[in-house]
């Protein structure tokens, strides 16, 4: 893993990461602070942001969450059948409010979000804190953003051993 992702990763990208991880070995407890770095290989641009900006940056698609969807699912998982649980569902939150979770759903499902849900957004803080507690040395999440054909976001964890491979780009984007 670590070498294949060092074909995208340039000089500059190796002291962006080794700071960030002299930054993440140095702290003394867990903070939403602490940097996650942004690999987008189309433009060879590696960024830090902090966790807690995170979704901000790159926002998860919650709206396979909606409580409308989720009532509906959880209705039909019980047995309901689908026109019924549609109709609870309905006079339960309204016809207009689970049409509208209905649509942001699906406008949502048309859009690029590469896989990048809610569940894997709350999977990474987790396991981001449960590494920073746990492992000595720490591990930074590097996401490798997808690019055109990709199905999603891939999320790396590199160690201190990592920025010292020297390779160079080999992949552009088409």
């Amino acid at each position: 893993m670590v070498e294949t992702l060092h074909t995208s990763l340039r000089p500059h990208h190796r002291h962006e990461l080794a700071h960030r991880l002299d930054e993440l070995q140095s702290a003394d407890q867990w903070h939403g602070g602490l940097p996650v770095l942004l690999l987008d290989r189309c433009w060879l641009r590696l960024s830090s942001v902090r966790l807690e900006q995170l979704a901000n940056r790159l926002p998860p698609d919650s709206s396979r969450e909606a409580p409308e969807l989720q009532r509906y699912r959880d209705l039909v998982a019980a047995g309901e059948p689908e026109w019924l649980a549609q109709q609870l569902c309905w006079e339960e939150f309204g016809s207009e409010a689970c049409r509208e979770a209905l649509r942001r759903f699906w406008l949502a499902q048309e859009q690029a979000t590469w896989g990048w849900s809610l569940d894997r957004y709350l999977a990474l803080v987790h396991d981001y804190r449960r590494r920073f507690h746990t492992e000595t040395p720490r591990s930074l999440p590097l996401m490798l953003l997808a690019r055109a054909g990709e199905r999603e976001h891939r999320l790396h964890w590199l160690g201190p051993e990592s920025h010292g491979i020297s390779r160079s780009m080999r992949h552009t984007c088409a």
